[in-house]
Protein backbone atom coordinates (compact mmCIF):
# COMPACT_ATOMS: atom_id res chain seq x y z
CA UNK A 1 0.00 0.00 0.00
CA UNK A 2 1.58 3.26 -1.14
CA UNK A 3 1.65 5.85 1.63
CA UNK A 4 3.36 9.20 1.49
CA UNK A 5 3.59 12.25 3.74
CA UNK A 6 4.90 15.54 2.35
CA UNK A 7 6.98 17.72 4.69
CA UNK A 8 6.07 21.39 4.18
CA UNK A 9 6.70 24.69 5.91
CA UNK A 10 8.43 28.03 5.57
CA UNK A 11 12.18 28.11 4.87
CA UNK A 12 14.45 27.47 7.88
CA UNK A 13 11.88 25.78 10.11
CA UNK A 14 13.72 22.44 10.25
CA UNK A 15 12.25 20.48 7.30
CA UNK A 16 15.55 19.29 5.84
CA UNK A 17 17.02 18.63 9.30
CA UNK A 18 14.06 16.41 10.10
CA UNK A 19 14.22 14.73 6.70
CA UNK A 20 17.89 13.86 7.27
CA UNK A 21 17.00 12.30 10.62
CA UNK A 22 14.09 10.39 9.09
CA UNK A 23 16.09 8.96 6.22
CA UNK A 24 18.64 7.54 8.64
CA UNK A 25 15.78 5.33 9.80
CA UNK A 26 15.22 4.39 6.18
CA UNK A 27 14.61 0.86 4.94
CA UNK A 28 15.64 -0.77 1.62
CA UNK A 29 13.42 0.42 -1.22
CA UNK A 30 13.46 -2.97 -2.96
CA UNK A 31 11.17 -4.37 -0.26
CA UNK A 32 8.49 -1.83 -1.16
CA UNK A 33 7.71 -1.91 -4.89
CA UNK A 34 5.37 1.09 -4.60
CA UNK A 35 8.19 3.39 -3.46
CA UNK A 36 9.99 5.85 -5.69
CA UNK A 37 13.76 6.17 -6.00
CA UNK A 38 14.28 9.88 -5.46
CA UNK A 39 16.73 11.80 -3.25
CA UNK A 40 13.88 13.85 -1.81
CA UNK A 41 11.96 10.73 -0.73
CA UNK A 42 12.79 8.75 2.40
CA UNK A 43 11.22 5.33 2.99
CA UNK A 44 10.87 5.03 6.75
CA UNK A 45 9.95 2.00 8.86
CA UNK A 46 6.92 2.27 11.14
CA UNK A 47 8.19 1.44 14.67
CA UNK A 48 6.44 -1.69 15.96
CA UNK A 49 7.86 -3.96 18.66
CA UNK A 50 5.23 -6.60 17.87
CA UNK A 51 6.87 -7.31 14.52
CA UNK A 52 10.24 -8.16 16.05
CA UNK A 53 8.69 -10.30 18.79
CA UNK A 54 6.91 -12.31 16.12
CA UNK A 55 10.15 -12.58 14.14
CA UNK A 56 11.92 -14.01 17.20
CA UNK A 57 8.99 -16.38 17.75
CA UNK A 58 9.23 -17.72 14.19
CA UNK A 59 13.05 -17.67 14.03
CA UNK A 60 12.49 -15.85 10.76
CA UNK A 61 15.17 -15.20 8.14
CA UNK A 62 13.86 -11.82 7.03
CA UNK A 63 11.88 -9.13 8.87
CA UNK A 64 10.10 -6.39 6.94
CA UNK A 65 8.33 -3.54 8.76
CA UNK A 66 5.48 -1.42 7.46
CA UNK A 67 6.74 1.76 5.80
CA UNK A 68 5.77 5.33 4.98
CA UNK A 69 7.35 7.60 2.38
CA UNK A 70 8.34 11.05 3.60
CA UNK A 71 8.77 13.61 0.83
CA UNK A 72 10.95 16.68 1.42
CA UNK A 73 9.02 19.42 -0.40
CA UNK A 74 10.64 22.78 -1.22
CA UNK A 75 10.14 25.58 1.32
CA UNK A 76 7.00 27.59 0.73
CA UNK A 77 6.88 31.38 0.58
CA UNK A 78 4.03 33.86 0.60
CA UNK A 79 2.54 34.05 -2.89
CA UNK A 80 3.21 30.40 -3.76
CA UNK A 81 -0.42 29.97 -4.83
CA UNK A 82 0.34 32.51 -7.57
CA UNK A 83 3.61 30.84 -8.53
CA UNK A 84 5.98 32.89 -6.36
CA UNK A 85 9.32 31.25 -5.54
CA UNK A 86 8.99 27.50 -6.09
CA UNK A 87 5.25 27.79 -5.60
CA UNK A 88 4.13 25.90 -8.69
CA UNK A 89 6.54 23.04 -8.00
CA UNK A 90 5.49 23.00 -4.34
CA UNK A 91 1.80 22.77 -5.19
CA UNK A 92 2.40 20.06 -7.80
CA UNK A 93 4.44 17.95 -5.36
CA UNK A 94 2.01 18.28 -2.50
CA UNK A 95 -0.90 17.10 -4.63
CA UNK A 96 0.82 13.72 -4.93
CA UNK A 97 1.06 12.91 -1.20
CA UNK A 98 -1.54 11.26 1.04
CA UNK A 99 -1.02 13.59 4.00
CA UNK A 100 0.91 16.71 5.00
CA UNK A 101 3.47 17.13 7.77
CA UNK A 102 3.52 20.87 8.43
CA UNK A 103 6.76 21.79 10.21
CA UNK A 104 6.41 24.82 12.48
CA UNK A 105 9.37 26.57 14.07
CA UNK A 106 9.27 27.11 17.83
CA UNK A 107 13.02 27.39 18.47
CA UNK A 108 14.16 31.04 18.80
CA UNK A 109 16.22 33.21 16.49
CA UNK A 110 18.55 34.00 19.40
CA UNK A 111 20.51 31.50 21.53
CA UNK A 112 21.09 28.09 19.96
CA UNK A 113 19.19 29.17 16.86
CA UNK A 114 21.17 32.39 16.35
CA UNK A 115 22.75 31.15 13.12
CA UNK A 116 19.41 30.16 11.62
CA UNK A 117 17.54 33.20 10.37
CA UNK A 118 13.78 33.32 10.13
CA UNK A 119 12.27 34.40 6.84
CA UNK A 120 10.19 37.04 8.70
CA UNK A 121 12.91 38.00 11.20
CA UNK A 122 11.18 36.63 14.29
CA UNK A 123 9.48 33.45 15.47
CA UNK A 124 5.67 33.51 15.47
CA UNK A 125 4.21 30.02 14.95
CA UNK A 126 0.62 31.22 14.60
CA UNK A 127 1.61 33.63 11.84
CA UNK A 128 3.72 30.98 10.11
CA UNK A 129 0.88 28.44 10.16
CA UNK A 130 -1.41 31.11 8.77
CA UNK A 131 0.94 31.84 5.85
CA UNK A 132 1.17 28.19 4.78
CA UNK A 133 -2.53 27.47 5.25
CA UNK A 134 -3.53 30.61 3.37
CA UNK A 135 -1.46 29.56 0.35
CA UNK A 136 -3.10 26.13 0.37
CA UNK A 137 -6.54 27.71 0.74
CA UNK A 138 -5.93 30.21 -2.10
CA UNK A 139 -4.81 27.42 -4.42
CA UNK A 140 -7.89 25.37 -3.56
CA UNK A 141 -10.22 28.36 -3.86
CA UNK A 142 -9.17 28.73 -7.47
CA UNK A 143 -9.76 25.02 -8.09
CA UNK A 144 -13.20 25.12 -6.44
CA UNK A 145 -14.26 28.29 -8.28
CA UNK A 146 -13.28 26.85 -11.68
CA UNK A 147 -15.08 23.61 -10.95
CA UNK A 148 -18.31 25.33 -9.90
CA UNK A 149 -18.26 27.39 -13.10
CA UNK A 150 -17.72 24.24 -15.17
CA UNK A 151 -20.75 22.42 -13.75
CA UNK A 152 -23.26 25.31 -13.83
CA UNK A 153 -25.20 23.80 -16.77
CA UNK A 154 -25.38 20.35 -15.19
CA UNK A 155 -26.61 21.86 -11.92
CA UNK A 156 -29.33 23.84 -13.76
CA UNK A 157 -30.40 20.64 -15.55
CA UNK A 158 -30.77 18.96 -12.18
CA UNK A 159 -28.03 16.40 -12.75
CA UNK A 160 -27.89 14.52 -9.45
CA UNK A 161 -24.10 14.20 -9.14
CA UNK A 162 -23.52 17.80 -10.21
CA UNK A 163 -26.04 19.08 -7.65
CA UNK A 164 -24.35 17.07 -4.89
CA UNK A 165 -20.90 18.29 -5.93
CA UNK A 166 -21.99 21.92 -6.18
CA UNK A 167 -23.56 21.79 -2.70
CA UNK A 168 -20.32 20.36 -1.31
CA UNK A 169 -18.18 23.01 -3.01
CA UNK A 170 -20.45 25.77 -1.67
CA UNK A 171 -19.87 24.46 1.85
CA UNK A 172 -16.12 24.38 1.24
CA UNK A 173 -16.08 27.96 -0.09
CA UNK A 174 -17.83 29.07 3.11
CA UNK A 175 -15.16 27.29 5.16
CA UNK A 176 -12.42 29.01 3.14
CA UNK A 177 -14.01 32.41 3.78
CA UNK A 178 -13.67 31.67 7.51
CA UNK A 179 -9.95 30.93 7.02
CA UNK A 180 -10.37 27.20 7.68
CA UNK A 181 -9.18 24.17 5.75
CA UNK A 182 -11.62 22.20 3.60
CA UNK A 183 -11.26 19.16 5.83
CA UNK A 184 -13.46 20.78 8.51
CA UNK A 185 -16.40 21.31 6.11
CA UNK A 186 -19.49 19.36 7.20
CA UNK A 187 -19.92 17.13 4.15
CA UNK A 188 -22.13 14.09 3.68
CA UNK A 189 -20.56 10.82 2.51
CA UNK A 190 -21.92 11.45 -1.01
CA UNK A 191 -20.45 14.95 -1.04
CA UNK A 192 -17.06 13.66 0.12
CA UNK A 193 -16.96 11.20 -2.76
CA UNK A 194 -17.64 13.96 -5.30
CA UNK A 195 -15.10 16.37 -3.79
CA UNK A 196 -12.40 13.70 -3.56
CA UNK A 197 -12.06 13.79 -7.36
CA UNK A 198 -10.66 17.34 -7.18
CA UNK A 199 -7.67 16.38 -5.02
CA UNK A 200 -7.93 19.52 -2.87
CA UNK A 201 -4.79 20.29 -0.88
CA UNK A 202 -6.75 21.36 2.19
CA UNK A 203 -8.69 18.08 2.29
CA UNK A 204 -5.51 16.16 2.98
CA UNK A 205 -4.96 15.04 6.60
CA UNK A 206 -2.45 17.34 8.30
CA UNK A 207 0.01 16.66 11.11
CA UNK A 208 1.89 19.59 12.66
CA UNK A 209 5.50 18.96 13.68
CA UNK A 210 6.20 21.57 16.36
CA UNK A 211 9.97 21.96 16.18
CA UNK A 212 11.05 23.06 19.63
CA UNK A 213 14.27 24.03 21.37
CA UNK A 214 16.44 21.24 22.80
CA UNK A 215 15.57 20.36 26.38
CA UNK A 216 12.21 22.15 26.42
CA UNK A 217 9.33 19.69 26.75
CA UNK A 218 6.97 22.06 24.97
CA UNK A 219 6.27 25.77 24.76
CA UNK A 220 4.21 25.71 27.95
CA UNK A 221 7.45 26.46 29.80
CA UNK A 222 8.05 29.77 28.06
CA UNK A 223 4.65 31.03 26.89
CA UNK A 224 1.62 29.04 28.08
CA UNK A 225 -0.88 31.41 26.42
CA UNK A 226 0.84 31.04 23.03
CA UNK A 227 0.85 27.28 23.47
CA UNK A 228 -2.89 27.25 24.11
CA UNK A 229 -3.59 29.48 21.10
CA UNK A 230 -1.37 27.31 18.90
CA UNK A 231 -2.96 24.02 19.91
CA UNK A 232 -6.47 25.50 19.62
CA UNK A 233 -5.68 26.72 16.10
CA UNK A 234 -4.37 23.29 15.07
CA UNK A 235 -7.29 21.37 16.55
CA UNK A 236 -9.88 23.79 15.13
CA UNK A 237 -8.74 22.70 11.66
CA UNK A 238 -9.23 19.03 12.55
CA UNK A 239 -5.49 18.32 12.60
CA UNK A 240 -3.06 16.51 14.92
CA UNK A 241 0.30 17.63 16.28
CA UNK A 242 3.48 16.27 17.82
CA UNK A 243 6.39 18.06 19.51
CA UNK A 244 9.78 17.21 18.09
CA UNK A 245 13.36 18.46 18.31
CA UNK A 246 14.61 17.97 14.77
CA UNK A 247 18.15 19.10 15.68
CA UNK A 248 18.55 16.49 18.42
CA UNK A 249 17.08 13.76 16.19
CA UNK A 250 19.49 14.69 13.40
CA UNK A 251 22.48 14.66 15.78
CA UNK A 252 21.46 11.24 17.09
CA UNK A 253 20.76 9.64 13.73
CA UNK A 254 24.09 7.76 13.62
CA UNK A 255 23.69 6.19 17.08
CA UNK A 256 21.76 3.09 18.06
CA UNK A 257 20.38 1.38 21.16
CA UNK A 258 21.49 2.29 24.67
CA UNK A 259 24.23 4.65 23.45
CA UNK A 260 21.63 6.67 21.57
CA UNK A 261 19.41 7.01 24.64
CA UNK A 262 22.35 8.12 26.81
CA UNK A 263 23.25 10.86 24.33
CA UNK A 264 19.59 11.83 24.04
CA UNK A 265 19.41 12.44 27.79
CA UNK A 266 22.64 14.46 27.71
CA UNK A 267 21.22 16.67 24.95
CA UNK A 268 18.02 17.27 26.90
CA UNK A 269 15.73 14.95 24.96
CA UNK A 270 13.33 12.58 26.70
CA UNK A 271 12.10 10.10 24.10
CA UNK A 272 12.38 9.22 20.41
CA UNK A 273 10.61 12.10 18.69
CA UNK A 274 11.03 10.50 15.26
CA UNK A 275 9.18 7.37 16.36
CA UNK A 276 6.42 9.55 17.81
CA UNK A 277 6.19 11.41 14.51
CA UNK A 278 6.01 8.24 12.40
CA UNK A 279 3.40 6.67 14.69
CA UNK A 280 1.28 9.83 14.62
CA UNK A 281 1.52 9.90 10.83
CA UNK A 282 0.27 6.31 10.73
CA UNK A 283 -2.69 7.21 12.97
CA UNK A 284 -3.37 10.36 10.96
CA UNK A 285 -3.94 8.27 7.85
CA UNK A 286 -6.31 5.93 9.69
CA UNK A 287 -4.08 2.91 9.24
CA UNK A 288 -3.66 -0.41 11.00
CA UNK A 289 -1.19 -3.28 10.82
CA UNK A 290 -1.59 -7.00 10.49
CA UNK A 291 1.22 -9.54 10.30
CA UNK A 292 2.31 -12.62 8.43
CA UNK A 293 5.02 -14.72 10.04
CA UNK A 294 7.01 -17.84 9.27
CA UNK A 295 10.55 -19.16 8.97
CA UNK A 296 11.23 -17.37 5.69
CA UNK A 297 9.71 -13.97 6.50
CA UNK A 298 7.87 -11.97 9.14
CA UNK A 299 6.20 -8.89 7.73
CA UNK A 300 3.94 -6.02 8.79
CA UNK A 301 1.22 -5.11 6.29
CA UNK A 302 -0.51 -1.73 6.17
CA UNK A 303 -4.29 -1.54 5.73
CA UNK A 304 -7.04 1.01 6.26
CA UNK A 305 -8.82 0.56 9.59
CA UNK A 306 -12.03 -1.39 9.11
CA UNK A 307 -10.75 -3.47 6.17
CA UNK A 308 -12.36 -6.85 5.51
CA UNK A 309 -10.14 -9.92 5.26
CA UNK A 310 -10.21 -10.02 1.42
CA UNK A 311 -9.35 -6.31 1.23
CA UNK A 312 -6.52 -6.81 3.72
CA UNK A 313 -5.20 -9.69 1.61
CA UNK A 314 -4.90 -7.32 -1.36
CA UNK A 315 -2.00 -5.65 0.48
CA UNK A 316 -0.02 -8.84 -0.23
CA UNK A 317 -1.29 -9.40 -3.76
CA UNK A 318 -4.21 -8.00 -5.73
CA UNK A 319 -5.44 -11.51 -6.57
CA UNK A 320 -6.00 -12.26 -2.89
CA UNK A 321 -9.07 -10.02 -2.78
CA UNK A 322 -10.78 -11.71 -5.72
CA UNK A 323 -9.72 -15.29 -4.98
CA UNK A 324 -10.11 -15.13 -1.20
CA UNK A 325 -11.61 -18.28 0.35
CA UNK A 326 -10.83 -17.93 4.06
CA UNK A 327 -8.12 -16.84 6.45
CA UNK A 328 -6.63 -18.33 9.58
CA UNK A 329 -6.36 -15.59 12.20
CA UNK A 330 -4.75 -15.36 15.63
CA UNK A 331 -4.05 -12.23 17.66
CA UNK A 332 -0.30 -11.62 17.95
CA UNK A 333 -0.22 -11.66 21.75
CA UNK A 334 -2.26 -14.87 21.95
CA UNK A 335 0.16 -16.56 19.57
CA UNK A 336 3.23 -15.53 21.56
CA UNK A 337 1.67 -16.48 24.89
CA UNK A 338 0.69 -19.91 23.52
CA UNK A 339 4.28 -20.63 22.50
CA UNK A 340 3.41 -22.30 19.20
CA UNK A 341 0.73 -22.42 16.52
CA UNK A 342 -0.21 -25.93 17.63
CA UNK A 343 -0.82 -24.80 21.20
CA UNK A 344 -2.70 -21.71 20.03
CA UNK A 345 -4.99 -23.96 17.99
CA UNK A 346 -5.48 -26.30 20.93
CA UNK A 347 -6.56 -23.32 23.05
CA UNK A 348 -8.99 -22.16 20.37
CA UNK A 349 -7.01 -18.98 19.69
CA UNK A 350 -6.58 -19.68 15.97
CA UNK A 351 -9.84 -18.98 14.11
CA UNK A 352 -11.03 -19.52 10.56
CA UNK A 353 -12.60 -16.32 9.24
CA UNK A 354 -14.54 -15.60 6.05
CA UNK A 355 -15.07 -12.68 3.68
CA UNK A 356 -17.00 -10.53 6.18
CA UNK A 357 -14.31 -10.58 8.87
CA UNK A 358 -13.00 -7.12 9.85
CA UNK A 359 -9.28 -7.37 10.44
CA UNK A 360 -8.02 -6.10 13.80
CA UNK A 361 -4.80 -4.21 14.36
CA UNK A 362 -2.33 -6.86 15.52
CA UNK A 363 -3.89 -9.88 13.83
CA UNK A 364 -1.52 -12.56 12.50
CA UNK A 365 -3.02 -13.97 9.31
CA UNK A 366 -2.61 -16.77 6.81
CA UNK A 367 -4.73 -16.46 3.68
CA UNK A 368 -6.29 -19.36 1.77
CA UNK A 369 -6.93 -18.52 -1.89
Amino acid sequence: MSLSIGIVGLPNVGKSTLFNALTKKGVPAENYPFCTIDPSVGIVAVPDDRLYKLADFSQTKRTIPAAIEFVDIAGLVEGASKGEGLGNKFLANIREVDAILHMVRLFPVGGTGADIVHVYGNVDPLRDIGVINLELILADMETVSKRRNNIVREVKRGDKQAVIEDAALAKIEAVFEAGKLAQVADLTDEEKLEVKKLGLLTMKPMLYGLNKKAGVKNIDETNPELCKQLIDAIESNGSRYVFIDAKIEDELKDFEGEEKEVFRQELGGEHDGINDLISEGYKLLGLETYFTTGVEETRAWTIKAGSTAPRAGAAIHGDFEQKFIRAEVVFWKDLLESGSYAEARAKGKVRTEGKEYIVRDGDVMEFKV
